[in-house]
């Protein structure tokens, strides 16, 4: 916590919602130049809001990045969705990500189901909205190599629901249209002091940040094989005294037959993920890290009260 404070000084919350792969992660990292969000290939990766700090002039903005918004079905599913929209009830402003592509090939002929189901979302998010009385920031993501009539002619059709105050356009990937975001951003944050130091990128206990880089590599190594039965916990994190770190993580899985395909052939896969997440590890944490992991079988890890504390969910939900 800051202790001196100038009267300029601003600080408040930006949460980023939208329909599951819309990018929001992406540009959390971007925002805030530092990797604090988890991205991989799969939809829904984000299971609770990484508070991201991007700062902007004399601006801090607390960035939420809040779990896909969906039509939720098991607990899980539940306790993703109401973390999302607790995370938008809770802040400054809200800004509502859209993978513009996806939603324009949604609407032709040459739209996949995935495409279709991310417009039924974002269907769901704005009659969410609408019934709030939210006004919000809309972003069209993705937006590279489009036309700008195509995407003008996006903006003002959703711009008609009545939900959105101001429009940008943006790749989160490549960063284009990133900074006069961020500017916008910055002037919607109330006056006060600065919740977190100057250098600070993220506020997320370092327990579960290890957890979510795990949980990335499984995901990038056997993202064709395994479903989303996966999830990772820290179990163990000792200091060491010669400076390092031991940490001791298990990889939930939940059936028999998921085993082998975390492990390998002769446990290759997993040495790899091992092998990627403490590479990335020892960077985050600018010392030695010896990294242990197990696979386990458990059927009901999605009913796990500990796993859901872990990441901050409502198991109740």
């Amino acid at each position: 916590m800051t202790e001196t404070t100038s009267p300029e000084q601003h600080a408040g919350f930006a949460a980023i919602i939208g329909a599951p792969n819309a990018g929001k992660s992406t540009l959390v990292n971007r925002l805030t130049g530092s990797k604090v969000s988890i991205v991989t290939q799969k939809v829904q990766t984000t299971r609770f809001p990484v508070r991201g700090i991007a700062m902007h002039e004399n601006s801090q903005i607390v960035l939420v990045d809040t779990p896909g918004i969906f039509t939720p079905r098991r607990r899980l599913d539940r306790a993703m969705v109401a973390s999302a929209w607790g995370g938008a009830e809770d802040a400054d402003v809200v800004v509502h990500l859209i993978d513009a592509p996806s939603h324009i090939a949604s609407e032709g002929r040459d739209g996949t189901p995935a495409d279709r189901k991310s417009a039924e979302d974002t269907e769901t998010i704005i009659a969410n909205l609408k019934a709030t009385g939210t006004k919000v920031i809309l972003v069209l993501n993705k937006i590279d190599g489009m036309r700008r009539d195509t995407l003008l002619a996006l903006s003002h059709q959703l711009f008609e629901s009545g939900v959105y105050s101001d429009v940008y356009m943006i790749s989160a990937l490549s960063g284009d249209g990133v900074d006069d975001l961020k500017a916008r951003l910055a002037l919607a944050m109330p006056e006060g002091p600065w919740l977190y130091p100057e250098d600070q990128s993220a506020d997320v206990p370092v327990r579960v940040l290890a957890a979510e880089i795990t949980r990335e590599k499984v995901y990038l190594r056997v993202h064709e094989e395994l479903p989303y039965s996966a999830a990772v916990e820290t179990t163990a994190f000792e200091e060491k005294a010669d400076g390092s770190a031991r940490i001791e993580q298990t990889i939930y899985v939940e059936r028999e037959s998921q085993r082998p395909i975390v492990l390998g052939k002769g446990g290759q896969t997993l040495k790899w993920i091992g092998q990627k997440s403490r590479e990335e590890l020892i960077e985050l944490l600018g010392r030695p890290v010896h990294l242990f992991l197990t696979v386990k079988v458990d059927p009901k890890w999605q009913d796990s009260r500990a796993l859901y504390a872990q990441f901050g969910l409502d198991f109740d939900v």
